[in-house]
């Protein structure tokens, strides 16, 4: 079904060629998959979410992190301009919900054999994550900043950002582990990996737990200079991490 623009963008998309582009393409994944393949018209999409502004996602019928089963319903104060927020303020406030000035910080998009989530980061939208997941082949990939990551990992389909900085995604566990369980779900590990990718400086790592380490939720939380990760919420409740590191400095 094609996704019908709401009338109240249009003034915003006549001023914004990468939405009105991305607006066009997401309205054709029927045909664009039939023609050049789900693969192909994927990496497209990713190429445009990845030069998107959060309001050319709402304004192309995209959900958000208030709903993600709709189109945005309040355009009147989600595409006014964003009013940028102090440190103070970005760190409490986590992912922005609308309806807020500038959009929210994640969309979703669902069509019958694909889907696809992208996460804005903090502090300005400078950086942007963009899952595609294929639910015929129960495969996922990642993109960000446009740029391919964790290539043969089997990942989860969402993630979150630390810091405006590092992007944090739960992937398949080892299956080694004296703990590991299977199960259905995008991820079919009770034990999972990490994987952390630094936009600052375009670096990824993919942390695999040891057979002591019981990482059924684990949680990564930056620290001062540091990075600690915890098996589960309950563990960072109760400040015991399984792993501290150092956070590579951002470049000045």
């Amino acid at each position: 079904m094609p996704v019908v623009r709401d009338e109240a963008w249009s003034e915003w998309l006549r001023q914004s060629p990468p939405g009105d582009e991305l607006l066009a393409w997401w309205r054709q994944a029927g045909d664009g998959t039939r023609r050049i393949g789900r693969e192909a018209y994927g990496e497209r999409l990713a190429v445009l979410l990845s030069a998107a502004a959060p309001r050319d996602c709402a304004a192309a019928g995209f959900g958000c992190t208030r709903r993600m089963d709709r189109v945005c319903r309040e355009p009147s104060v989600c595409r006014l301009d964003p009013v940028a927020p102090s440190a103070a303020e970005e760190v409490a406030r986590g992912e922005r919900e609308g309806p807020v000035p500038g959009a929210c910080g994640g969309f979703h998009g669902f069509r019958d054999d694909f889907e696809v989530h992208v996460r804005f980061s903090g502090g300005g939208d400078r950086h942007r994550a963009v899952f595609w997941r294929d639910t015929a082949a129960s495969a996922v990939r990642l993109w960000v900043d446009g740029v391919p990551v964790g290539s043969g990992a089997c990942l989860d389909s969402y993630g979150r950002w630390l810091d405006d900085r590092f992007l944090v995604v739960q992937a398949e566990g080892p299956d080694s582990h004296p703990r590991q369980s299977y199960g259905p779900g995008t991820l079919v590990t009770g034990i999972v990996s990490v994987l952390i990718h630094d936009a600052a400086h375009g670096s990824t790592r993919i942390l695999i737990p040891e057979p002591h380490e019981g990482w059924t939720d684990p949680q990564v939380v930056l620290a001062g200079a540091t990075l600690r990760v915890y098996a589960t919420r309950e563990a960072v409740a109760a400040d015991v991490p399984d792993r501290i590191f150092p956070a590579r400095p951002a470049p000045e």
